[in-house]
């Protein structure tokens, strides 16, 4: 999506981080730290959804970027919020090898004397600044100089895409207390929950929105949506177990430490398999030879095989369901290149 010009974005961000660090320096040094770790917390990413608002106002007929970039930066900062979070949550104090904001804070605890401290030095912030972020998501949307109908209409879309993520987020950490793999259908509900309701649905239909589209389009993109968000997300599982970590920033270890349900072990659980691969599912010391062992088994049973397959069908209807009059051709074209590269990556 690099091809949608997000330079618009990255100067409202730019302007909103150097306010805001403006404002905090009437709070104190840690709080303007604060500041300056949420800002590179999201810099550095793919812009994924503020191009994907972008792409569907464009596509769409809209032509006002002074009112399509605030909706753009929005889903940014939601995205943001989510990321920041989403550590805090697995209680990691680094991403892509390098300190995140909780490990930034861990690091200034142990610098200012706090050692004893570093924990909730490290939840604090990362907790802080993913709320801050999700208040300006919010705040973006609720100040567009737009009529209150259209201005409800997206507000509508930010609050579903918390509110699902939510459901998604807690179901993907109370599925690990499961004694069985789930099955295939329960997995693809969590993902579409968790990742494709708030990085693909809302972000394309916002921008429809406020194209002024019709509803025929809106839907067509909702539905491409769901569905690419779970292929990209059952992508990203796979990439979990058997992607190159110099590559992806993340270890291939953690998620069968964690014993994170995936179409992966969905899958291995319905083969013979399972029971080899069963007692290293969820070990915390899971050693790379262990966990070499089961990608070997996960591979020969053929659930390697089924979740790239899944991931490739849902890619594929995406793309037929933006087979209809509603969505303009170079629009279709667009999206439907993003369908392939969702599940063609390596990271």
């Amino acid at each position: 999506m690099h091809e949608i010009q997000t330079v618009g974005v990255e100067t409202e961000l730019g302007r909103f981080f150097a306010a805001a660090r403006l404002r905090a320096s009437d709070y104190g040094d840690h709080y303007v730290a604060l500041w300056d770790c949420l800002e590179r917390a999201s810099t550095g990413g793919k812009r994924v959804r503020p191009a994907l608002v972008l792409a569907a106002f464009s596509g769409l007929g809209g032509t006002d970027l002074t009112l399509a970039t605030p909706v753009a930066v929005s889903f940014e900062l939601l995205h943001t919020a989510f990321v920041i979070h989403d550590d805090v949550i697995d209680r990691d104090l680094a991403r892509r090898g390098v300190a995140n904001i909780a490990g930034t804070f861990a690091e200034r605890a142990h610098a200012h004397g706090a050692e004893d401290q570093a924990d909730a030095w490290a939840a604090t912030a990362a907790i802080l600044a993913g709320d801050l972020a999700l208040s300006e998501a919010h705040r973006a949307l609720a100040l567009l100089p737009v009529e209150l109908e259209l201005r409800g209409r997206l507000l509508d879309l930010l609050d579903r895409a918390v509110f699902v993520s939510a459901a998604g987020e807690l179901a993907d950490v109370t599925n690990t207390a499961s004694k069985h793999p789930l099955s295939v259908d329960r997995v693809v509900s969590t993902l579409e929950q968790k990742t494709a309701v708030y990085s693909f649905e809302a972000p394309l239909q916002a921008g429809a929105v406020l194209a002024g589209a019709s509803a025929e389009a809106i839907d067509a993109l909702g539905a491409f949506g769901r569905l690419i968000g779970v292929a990209f997300q059952l992508t990203d599982d796979i990439l979990g177990v058997f992607g190159d970590p110099a590559v992806t920033g993340k270890s291939v270890l953690t998620d069968l430490r964690e014993g994170k349900q995936t179409a992966l072990i969905a899958h291995a659980g319905t083969t013979p398999a399972w029971t080899g691969i069963a007692p290293f599912i969820g070990k915390a010391d899971l050693t790379e030879a262990e966990a070499e062992a089961v990608r070997a088994s996960i591979r020969d049973c053929g659930a390697l095989q089924s979740a790239t397959e899944l991931a490739a069908d849902h890619a594929d209807r995406a793309a037929r369901a933006l087979d209809t009059p509603a969505i303009p051709a170079a629009l279709r074209a667009l999206l439907t290149t993003l369908a392939g590269t969702a599940v063609n990556r390596s990271r």
